[in-house]
């Protein structure tokens, strides 16, 4: 099966990165589950999440209209990598939250998750995506740390691209 990426975008930031994670990925797929929904995720072996966290550590409406149909998808088997969107300054004790919430989620529900990434560089206080020094994904911050954006995109993509593709 080919690799896809599912993401939700509220104001863009979340979608123009999933398209520049698609344009090093080989042009891979991308749905945006307002306009998708989330059926088409069963059709992939290879899936890449994106979702930015809101408010005070809440999923991205559109994830959150999803949330209970996704609960009960089984991901055993299927290989998910994660990138998340979050406010490192205005939330710096919720930050990437989102991520941290769909990541328990998948890993509950068997899926083999890849590209952690280091915490380094970041200025946060808490976050439920952060296990010990790393993250359970990619993690952007658009609002305070944008120009870093392109290199951490190239880095991880990298380190994932083998086992994604």
């Amino acid at each position: 099966m080919a690799t896809a990426i599912f993401y939700a975008s509220s104001v863009g930031n979340t979608e123009d990165i999933a398209q520049r994670l698609s344009n090093k990925l080989d042009n891979i797929k991308t749905y945006n589950i307002c306009d998708e929904g989330i059926t088409k995720i069963q059709n992939y072996e290879k899936v890449i999440f994106g979702v930015s966290t809101w408010g005070d550590g809440d999923l991205q409406d559109d994830w959150e209209d999803s949330w209970g149909d996704f609960c009960e998808m089984d991901f055993t088997g299927k290989t998910i990598a994660l990138f998340g969107l979050g406010d490192q300054d205005s939330y710096a004790d919720t930050f990437v939250d989102g991520m941290g919430t769909m990541y328990d989620v998948l890993k509950e529900k068997g899926a083999n998750i890849i590209g952690f990434t280091s915490v380094e560089g970041f200025l946060h206080e808490e976050s439920s995506a952060q296990i010990d020094n790393e993250f359970v994904g990619l993690v952007i911050d658009e609002d305070n740390q944008n120009d870093l954006s392109d290199d951490r995109i190239s880095k991880w993509v990298e380190g994932i691209k083998t086992q994604i593709l």
